[in-house]
């Protein structure tokens, strides 16, 4: 058992008993023991109580390679080398806070919050090209000529004899 050996290790390089891990975890000695030697099993919160005992990530009890550990890097996100160099440390301080903001929301908040920005992209997307066209310094409206009125022959005779006008 792998995790056994490595606790025994741990503990050992920290130069802590049993009876020391018995006090930093709560957990009984003979069970310390137990997992030490392969008979037992540990779940997932003992294990996170024995890291937080010897001060290491609870991975560090878990992982078989050799040399050191390097983190996979997940598509999209804003730790990926491809990202960092395509943006500013004032645009990655800015995500940052976002990120930290976002994770004070609630759920529906910050699902309200996604769907509009979904919304507002899609929005942009859909704009046809012909809208982005540069618009004149002049920014006062054209003003519209009014067309002509055509006033026949027989018109012009009223407006003169009776005097009407428009």
């Amino acid at each position: 058992m792998i995790i056994g050996e490595r606790l025994r290790a741990f503990r050992e390089y920290k130069a802590l008993s049993q009876v020391d891990m018995e006090k930093r975890t709560g957990l009984f000695r003979y069970y310390i023991s137990r997992v030490e030697n392969g008979h037992t099993i540990p779940t997932l919160e003992t294990l996170t109580r024995f890291a937080k005992a010897l001060e290491v990530p609870v991975f560090h009890l878990v992982y078989e390679e050799d040399g050191p550990y390097e983190p996979p890097v997940l598509p999209g996100s804003t730790s990926s080398p491809e990202t960092s160099v395509s943006l500013s440390k004032r645009d990655l301080h800015l995500l940052d806070q976002f990120n930290h903001l976002f994770s004070r929301l609630h759920d529906r908040d910050r699902q309200l919050l996604v769907s509009l920005a979904r919304r507002m992209i899609k929005r942009v997307t859909r704009r046809s090209p012909s809208r982005d066209k540069v618009k004149s310094k002049n920014k006062a409206p054209a003003l519209r000529s009014r067309p002509a009125l055509r006033i026949s022959s027989s018109q012009k005779t009223l407006v003169v004899k009776h005097g009407i006008s428009r």
